[in-house]
């Protein structure tokens, strides 16, 4: 069973986003995505400043299994990556929710949030 905090939103992609109290967004991949993807071996992210559209790849996870685009949940811009990533990839698989999330934004905009599931929701889109 896959673990499924309820303070984010999730999109169907497997990408989570959680609200910060700056107005800030924090963006990873799901427990479940992490899972299915197996061993992570390389992340890649984009350049702090991207400006990045709701639902447009703006990275890419290798794993031992395969090599998968992320998603942009929500359009934004960047304002941190996780460098840490870049030397233990590891810590998504181990991490995916603290220590593993991905990038920081500014979203451009509130209304991109209601498309994004509750945690409920996405637990049944994976079953």
């Amino acid at each position: 069973m896959s673990n499924v905090p309820p303070d984010r939103k999730y999109a169907k992609s497997h990408e989570w986003l959680r609200l910060e109290s700056d107005g800030t967004a924090t963006v990873g991949i799901t427990d479940y995505a992490q899972n299915s993807l197996g061993d992570i071996t390389f992340v890649q992210l984009p350049k702090v400043g991207a400006v990045l559209q709701a639902g447009a790849p703006f990275g890419v996870v290798e794993s031992v299994k395969a090599a998968s685009d992320l998603y942009a949940p929500v359009a934004g811009a960047v304002l941190a990556v996780n460098a840490a990533l870049d030397g233990a990839p590891e810590k998504v698989n181990q991490s995916p929710f603290d220590d593993g999330w991905m990038i920081k934004l500014q979203p451009a905009n509130s209304t991109g949030l209601g498309a994004l599931l509750a945690a409920d929701a996405y637990s049944k889109l994976i079953g």
